[in-house]
């Protein structure tokens, strides 16, 4: 008779309170997902940027070392119990991708998310013309142009432009220009992350959503779980109904990256693993 091990997933999306808007310190993340019984976590706490850009939610470019460090101390203090891995989440828009290269290459990393940011002040200000369906139409190409940079393994929370302007999310309108970059994307090789953080957003689904993870799917493009954890309790959070979910539209498997290089665990294991954490 097989076995189910206990862990097999990881926590893909987590943050540190170097990015000024997180609380807990990494330990207290990685005792979560011990906790909630995930095999490991990634930390992808946000990356810096130059010339001082969205300064106010994301560490400088002085404290990237101390982030290394202190992901580093963690992973230290949790071996043998969980497996904790350092990451990034770096912010995509045209022109940063030279500072990136730069960033990426400095230490090794396991997952590089890769972000369109549109509620930041700093993207806002350069790229809203004050038409809110430009504004989404600009988000999808500036996704559909980080997949193509070869900077990303996963883009994140990939229709986050609708939580801007609610009442300006026409799905029938904006559908084509989502097509056309999921094309694009698929075309790269690079997954789409499932962000269960979405149900506590303005338009309360996971992102992307059940319409868009269809097209996702019909393109065979790998899709990677992740909380988007600001705090402790977020790790791992939803991952049974978003597994679920993604069975129902017809997904086999679920993804993370180590050293860069994707993962596969199959749905019904996913979920069996948990199930097991949770009865333990």
């Amino acid at each position: 008779m097989s076995t189910v091990p206990a862990a097999l997933l990881y926590e893909s999306h987590s943050h540190t309170p170097l990015c000024k808007h997180a609380r807990g310190e990494p330990a207290e993340y990685a005792a979560a997902a011990l906790a909630r019984g995930l095999k490991g976590i990634v930390f992808t706490c946000h990356c810096p940027l130059p010339d001082g850009i969205s300064h106010a939610v994301r560490m400088t470019p002085e404290q990237y070392g101390t982030y290394v460090d202190l992901i580093a101390a963690t992973r230290e203090a949790y071996a043998g119990k969980v497996d904790v891995r350092l990451g990034l989440e770096s912010d995509f828009y045209p022109g940063v991708e030279p500072w990136l290269e730069k960033l990426h290459a400095r230490v090794p990393l396991h997952h590089v998310l890769g972000s369109v940011h549109t509620q930041v002040p700093d993207y806002r200000a350069r790229y809203f013309r004050g038409d809110w369906f430009d504004y989404q139409q600009t988000y999808f190409e500036h996704l559909a142009q980080s997949a193509e940079t070869g900077l990303f393994d996963t883009l994140a929370h990939p229709d986050l432009v609708k939580n801007e302007a609610p009442h300006e999310w026409v799905f029938s309108r904006i559908e084509s220009h989502i097509q056309r970059a999921l094309d694009r994307i698929a075309k790269t090789g690079v997954a789409m992350e499932l962000n269960t953080s979405g149900v506590n957003k303005a338009l309360p689904e996971m992102n992307p959503g059940p319409r868009i993870l269809e097209f996702i799917r019909a393109r065979g493009i790998p899709v990677v779980l992740g909380a988007d954890a600001h705090k402790p309790q977020r790790v791992g959070d939803g991952y049974e109904t978003a597994l679920r979910l993604l069975a129902e539209i017809g997904f086999r498997e679920i993804n993370f990256f180590l050293d860069r290089k994707r993962q596969t665990v199959a749905i019904p294991d996913a979920l069996a693993s948990l199930r097991t954490a949770a009865a333990a």
